[in-house]
């Protein structure tokens, strides 16, 4: 290389003697000032001399040829090229951006100090900065000697890359070679298995500190707790923090700080308690830490005690910003939103942290208008643009309000700021937001051009078609994430999210293989999933297996168990299995009843008219209830009005202090039912809400009741103007209304003109057909009904409307046709109902034989009404022999009831039997039996 050179050799001695020693501190500045690139050959151009000799072999190499001479000079020329490399590379250390270390690579290897290992450990290092992995395995394969340093930076620039199995490898590698290694080593090892989420093997690492003495480096135990605590193994961690020597800001922190992680605020509380008992001062990230932790356990005097001691350690909030963030989200997780939004006034140096503090704090306390304002002064005040957990946050209150116009806004402001494109859980709020405002088809086309959805975006997905009653869609989406593909992403969420869509008998089979998932997938232990498993079963109609399940689990039950059984049960019409479950819940005694079980409790007993049930649940509800609940009260009406008892109905609904229009639904509809149509109409007259399409019903019933047809045109009139005229059951009601009033082609004209029909308006249109005695257009209608082209399905109402006017046109061929027809062609189970208008159609054609038979073929004991309807027929045909055995039936299953006795009596007495009528009629008086009177209602004028 000497020969093939230019440059004379007078020139390499003067480059290599005391004048690049001179320009050593030159170089030095300027590279530590960040003026000259890490690029070492740019240097050279800048200084001519220094670079001709730079492309020359390294000093070793030449040294007996031009340097035998000058022995000292040598000397100094190799420590001077040496003292240059090392100033190279601790400024580059210090950088935080490496242009070319390939470059400084090249000079160390030509000036032979390759084999210097603290030099060779910080290129390694450099390579690793600049994701040179390639050069870095290079430059470590050509050491020959190799220290604890060297595998040390090796293995760090692996960590670096993403490559933490590689670096495990190499770690393994130390240990089969017997390479001695030091707690660095170990800390990175640690770190390597943690991003591999292998923490489990964490007790290999922690034996080995323990084996070779290296566990008492706090740094090294910190990382182990650390990783045991991601691996959900807090216990282990507890166990290192405990053995630890010499603990550090740091430990103490990171057992505090792992504690509330792993769901345990109180030890959180507790390990601060001896933090402070030890004399080690907190920092921000302590109190930081502990104040989520009484936000997690909502203990605001704790919380507030801890505020004071920030204040009193003087971290101040302008200086700390995270305690006082802290601070705000525990004053609102406690419900204090007054102080949350002092202490956020009072911070001066406001980061989008802060804002999104206060505004989840708002919005969790149900204060949504405060909510918006801040997200408005955020913006135009201060001009701190929301991030994305700002959008996830107000995208959520969107979705609990149904504010779909506000939601699309918000939509429209991620795709504009590209949100979408940098965060996926932006998507999923948004798809959130879209199901629980109902646009269903919105959040479909979202999912569906997301690519890169995850889990979260198909429960999601999944909860939106629940939610809507997509059912369908729903299984499917569901069959689609536990299929081959998926099957192992299933969480507890995906669970939750579908058990929603099975909420009928024919999705039972559907919903136990939910549970079957539930269990396979190792969630039969969590209570939330049992307490959602069970309400699916109520909503199936499978009441055995809720119970059983509710059974099975008498450890971990909880208010929310006893809730989802009674409510459930209650909503379901399995109302006195609700008041059981209550009394049940009340003698295991370890739980305490709330607002939900007393509505459950309250509306069963309506249901099944107590009302010395529904008065002390009230009681109850008085005593143990901090404060009233509008919820509370409207079901209070309700059930006073289903048990008849319209003064108390009334009464709850005067205390009321502000009542809503569901409040005067309530009470609109308890007077309507009980007869009270005037009270209904001097109500509504009183009214200072707008009326929706609930209140109108109301009052069509309540003119239905008084035969009043003026009362009905004016309310029909009402809804005219309020626009109300399209709805489907408004058609039904006036149908209705108009039919009882004897203006039955004046219901028709409002049923035929009407643009959308449900189900109700068919069966109200066939039942005044037959009211009226027109059981051949019943039948017509009936035709037209079930035909294809209307869309409509008969239900159990249709058929009871249908064999109703059969009964009063005497078709009793076609009445029984269309019984047989129900179940084999329209699927529809028979009810008590049903079987009342087939007795009592047979009653009417005088086949009381034949009604009889028909009762006994059921094969099932039936219930009073049916006997009642053959009552009725043997005493309106005169047949007493009949009628006594039929009365006898009717007198074992309610004996108090005294309109049986009343009905055989006058049987008797039109045959002139009077002495059974007169014996019949002194029993109703002996047992001091009333049989309510019937009335008539014309208008007068």
């Amino acid at each position: 290389m000497v020969r093939n050179c230019t440059i004379s050799p007078k020139k390499l001695i003067i480059y290599c003697s005391g004048h690049i020693i001179c320009s050593n501190s030159f170089i030095r500045r300027n590279f530590l000032a960040g003026h000259l690139s890490s690029n070492f050959y740019n240097i050279k151009r800048k200084h001519e001399r220094y670079f001709t000799a730079s492309v020359l072999s390294p000093v070793t190499s030449i040294g007996h040829n031009v340097f035998d001479e000058m022995p000292n000079r040598e000397n100094r020329t190799v420590e001077s090229r040496f003292m240059l490399l090392q100033d190279v590379l601790r400024s580059s250390m210090m950088r935080t951006e490496v242009e070319t270390p390939k470059s400084i690579h090249c000079f160390a290897l030509k000036c032979g100090f390759l084999q210097d290992l603290p030099a060779s450990s910080k290129l390694l290092t450099l390579y690793g900065r600049t994701r040179d992995l390639v050069s870095s395995l290079d430059l470590f394969d050509e050491l020959k000697v190799k220290d604890v340093i060297v595998w040390n930076c090796m293995i760090t620039a692996m960590n670096q890359n993403g490559r933490s199995l590689t670096a495990v490898g190499f770690f393994v590698e130390m240990i089969q070679k017997g390479i001695e290694f030091d707690s660095t080593t170990l800390l990175l090892a640690a770190s390597a298995l943690s991003s591999l989420h292998l923490s489990k093997k964490c007790q290999m690492v922690h034996c080995l500190a323990i084996e070779t003495g290296l566990v008492s480096d706090s740094s090294l135990c910190n990382a182990l707790m650390n990783l045991y605590a991601k691996g959900d193994d807090l216990s282990s961690a507890e166990c290192v923090f405990t053995h630890m020597e010499h603990r550090d800001i740091v430990s103490w922190n990171t057992i505090v700080t792992k504690c509330l992680a792993n769901g345990h605020p109180w030890k959180s509380l507790k390990y601060f308690k001896s933090m402070t008992s030890s004399g080690q001062e907190a920092d921000n990230v302590t109190f930081s830490c502990v104040i989520s932790a009484c936000s997690s356990l909502e203990e605001l005097p704790l919380g507030e005690s801890l505020h004071g001691l920030v204040i009193k350690s003087g971290y101040s909030p302008e200086a700390h910003v995270s305690v006082a963030n802290s601070i705000i989200t525990m004053y609102s997780k406690c419900r204090d939103t007054e102080a949350a939004e002092i202490v956020f006034k009072e911070l001066l140096c406001k980061d989008v942290v802060s804002w999104n503090s206060v505004l989840s704090g708002f919005a969790s306390n149900g204060m949504f208008p405060e909510a918006f304002g801040i997200l408005k002064q955020m913006q135009s005040v201060y001009r701190i643009q929301p991030d994305i957990a700002t959008v996830v946050t107000v995208t959520s209150i969107c979705g609990d309000l149904c504010m779909s116009r506000e939601g699309r806004a918000i939509h429209g402001y991620t795709v504009r700021r590209e949100m979408q494109s940098r965060a996926l859980e932006v998507i999923n709020s948004v798809i959130d937001m879209y199901g629980k405002c109902g646009l269903t088809s919105q959040a479909e086309l979202l999912f569906k051009t997301t690519t890169n959805r995850d889990l979260v975006s198909w429960n999601s997905m999944i909860s939106a078609f629940a939610q809507n009653r997509f059912t369908q869609e729903a299984k499917n989406l569901f069959k689609e994430v536990v299929s081959e593909n998926y099957c192992s992403k299933v969480s507890l969420s995906t669970v939750l999210s579908i058990l929603p869509s099975c909420d009928c008998s024919d999705s039972l089979i559907f919903g136990k293989s939910v549970h079957c998932w539930q269990l396979k997938l190792g969630f039969g232990d969590n209570i939330l999933s049992a307490n959602s498993v069970m309400n699916m079963y109520i909503g199936c109609g499978d009441l055995a297996s809720a119970l059983l399940l509710l059974e099975r689990i008498p450890e971990t039950r909880d208010l929310a168990s006893w809730n989802s059984v009674i409510y459930g049960c209650a909503s379901s019409g399995h109302h006195l299995e609700s008041l059981k479950a209550f009394q049940a819940m009340s003698l295991e005694g370890n739980i305490r009843h709330d607002l939900i079980t007393l509505l459950g409790t309250i509306s069963a007993s309506g249901n099944l008219g107590l009302v010395l049930q529904g008065r002390c649940f009230h009681g109850l509800a008085i005593k143990t209830l901090r404060e009233s609940d509008t919820q509370l009260q409207n079901t209070l009406i309700t059930m006073y009005g289903r048990c008849k008892d319209i003064d108390s109905a009334v009464k709850v609904f005067g205390l009321i202090s502000d009542p809503n229009l569901c409040s005067c639904n309530c009470v609109i509809s308890a007077l309507s039912q009980n007869k009270a149509g005037r009270e209904v109409f001097k109500l509504f007259r009183n009214l200072k809400l707008e009326p929706n399409e609930i209140t109108v019903v109301g009052l069509l019933s309540a003119s239905t009741q008084l035969g009043s047809i003026g009362y009905g045109m004016q309310a029909h009139c009402h809804l005219i103007r309020r626009g109300f005229q399209e709805n489907p059951f408004i058609c039904a009601a006036l149908v209705d209304m108009y039919s009882s009033c004897g203006m039955l082609e004046t219901g028709m004209k409002v049923f035929k003109n009407s643009g959308k029909k449900s189900v109700s308006a068919w069966n109200s249109a066939i039942s005044a057909y037959g009211f009226h005695g027109m059981g051949k257009k019943a039948m017509e209608l009936f035709k037209e009904m079930s035909s294809s082209t209307s869309g409509m399905e008969p239900n159990k109402s249709t058929f009871i409307s249908l064999f109703s006017a059969c009964s009063h046109s005497g078709f009793v061929d076609e009445g029984l046709r269309y019984y047989n027809q129900m179940v084999e062609k329209f699927r529809v189970k028979p009810v008590t109902e049903h079987r009342v208008c087939i007795v009592d159609m047979l009653g009417r054609a005088g086949k009381l034989r034949e009604a009889y038979e028909f009762i006994t073929g059921i094969g099932e004991p039936q219930k009073a009404g049916v006997w009642g309807a053959l009552l009725s027929a043997c005493k309106y045909h005169g047949d007493t022999k009949l009628g006594k055995e039929v009365a006898e039936v009717l007198f074992e299953m309610e004996p108090d009831n005294a309109s049986y006795y009343i009905s055989l009596s006058n049987t008797y007495v039109e045959l002139g039997g009077w002495e059974e009528a007169v014996r019949l009629r002194k029993l109703v008086e002996d047992k001091a039996l009333k049989k309510l009177p019937g009335y008539s209602v014309i208008s007068v004028g």
